[in-house]
Parts: structure tokens; C-alpha cells; sequence
């Protein structure tokens, strides 16, 4: 399939994970991507797999928290390829988690900057470059913990609840300009975030897939398909949507 044949696509936080996945994705579905990230080193390797599949990637070195960097990111596609469809902004952080009696002011900012205003500053640029080429599509990652919570994880949670607030309502915002504004909510998913977050341990890390009925955490690649499917045209009259990719987690 060449769903995005002639499509520009920025992905941010791509130099890993599920970033790095989708971005190979849209490139192999043959889109031209600008892969975003603040580590140079993790995002030219994802440009080396996207160039040497025979795709078309850049590697534009990009804090998220930062503006005047999202305007030069943004700025950069467009000159590089001459147009912006698509923007898949995955840039995020966990943070530290502790409960609320012990959170600091600090790991609030860390987490917020990046996981809120990040997504706000994205769109923000994103969108006047994605209208000027006809129409277009963005995703946002969230996460389950942005539709239930999890104990110790308050802020994080309650950042990823901030992101489908945003979400939402740019959809609204853009509904009858051509660009469809919506979200992906994964489960647990294999990528270093998730070895963080269980510390190591190989028993946590079991427990985490127990707690999903499917009986295991997902791959970065089903989430990447997630976000595709909701760029696609296949996904025409959805918008303002937030697609669960939790192996049934918050069915039950």
C-alpha cells in the first residue's frame, strides 16, 4: 500500500519506541518524513532505516517545550518537501511517579511542558501549514491514563486527560477546515518508557501484562497502525476521537 504517496509527515519523539515506528510506517506507506527529537544520534538512526527502506526522512533536532524550536521544525518540512498533510505528535514523558502528597512542583513542570504545552505548540504550527496544503490530519498520543488513572501516577494521568481535553477540542476548532484532529490511547506497549517504569523488574513487568486481558503489552508497530489508520482516508468522518490500543484494558 502507498496510502501517503506525495504526503508529508512529522513525528515527534521519533527517535525511539513508537515514534521511531511510525515514522518508518508513514515512510514506508510513502510519505516524506521529518523526524523530530531532542536526541540527534536516536533520530538519524531512525532517518538511516526510513533511507535505507528507499523512503524519504529528514532529521530536524526539536524540544518540543520550545517554540521558537516547533516553528523552526514546522518551517523546516515545508521548505525540505513544500507541504505539511500530516503530524503525528508523540513527544512525551512520564515523569516520576509518586503520589500526590509527595509530588514535587518540578517533575508537575517536566511533565506538563512536555506532554501539554508540547501538544499545544504542535498543533499550534502544525495546523496553518497542514490548511495551506488542503487538509490533512493530526494525531495526538494520550494514553489509557488519560480516560482511567493509575495510583502513584497522578500527574502523568492527569496530563494525558489535559491532551484529549486539547484534542477535542481543536477538533471542534477544525471540523470544517479539511483537518480531522484525533487521538491514539495505548495500553502498555514494549518500549524503553514502559523498562522505566517497571524499574527492571521482570515480575513487574509480567503483572503489567497480566492486568491486560489480551495477556501482554503491545508492540510500538500496532500502535504506529493505529496512528496510520487514523491519518488514512480510511478514517474520513472521524475526528475528535480518542482510539483505545489496549488489548481491552479499560473494557473491564
Amino acid at each position: 500500500m502507498n496510502r501517503f504517496e506525495g504526503k508529508v509527515a512529522v513525528v515527534t519523539g521519533a527517535g525511539s519506541g513508537i515514534g521511531r515506528e511510525t515514522a518508518v510506517a508513514f515512510a514506508r506507506e510513502g510519505a516524506s518524513v521529518v523526524v523530530a527529537g531532542r536526541r540527534e544520534a536516536d533520530g538519524q538512526e531512525t532517518v538511516r532505516r526510513i533511507l535505507s527502506a528507499g523512503g524519504s526522512a529528514i532529521f530536524v533536532q526539536t524540544d518540543v517545550r520550545d517554540e521558537s524550536a516547533i516553528a523552526r521544525l514546522v518551517s523546516e518540512a515545508v521548505s525540505r518537501f513544500g507541504r505539511l498533510d500530516y503530524a503525528f505528535n508523540n513527544a512525551g514523558t512520564e515523569g516520576n511517579g509518586s503520589p500526590v502528597v509527595q509530588e514535587s512542583v518540578s517533575n508537575y513542570d517536566t511533565v506538563f511542558d512536555t506532554n501539554v504545552k508540547g501538544t499545544l505548540l504542535a498543533m499550534k504550527h502544525e495546523i496553518p501549514a497542514i490548511a495551506a496544503s488542503g487538509g490533512g490530519a493530526i494525531v495526538n498520543n494520550a494514553s489509557v491514563v488519560g480516560h482511567i488513572a493509575f495510583a502513584g501516577a497522578a500527574v502523568y494521568s492527569a496530563s494525558k486527560h489535559a491532551v484529549l481535553g486539547l484534542t477535542r477540542a481543536t477538533a471542534l476548532e477544525q471540523a470544517r477546515s479539511g483537518i480531522r484532529v484525533n487521538a491514539v490511547s495505548p495500553g502498555g506497549v514494549a518500549t524503553d518508557m514502559l523498562e522505566r517504569f517497571v524499574g527492571g523488574s521482570d515480575e513487574m513487568k509480567a503483572g503489567l501484562a497480566g492486568m491486560h486481558p489480551m495477556g501482554r503489552v503491545s508492540q510500538p508497530a500496532e500502535i504506529a497502525r493505529a496512528v496510520l489508520f487514523l491519518c488514512s482516508d480510511e478514517s474520513s468522518f472521524i475526528t475528535g476521537h480518542s482510539l483505545l490500543v489496549d488489548g481491552g484494558f479499560t473494557a473491564q
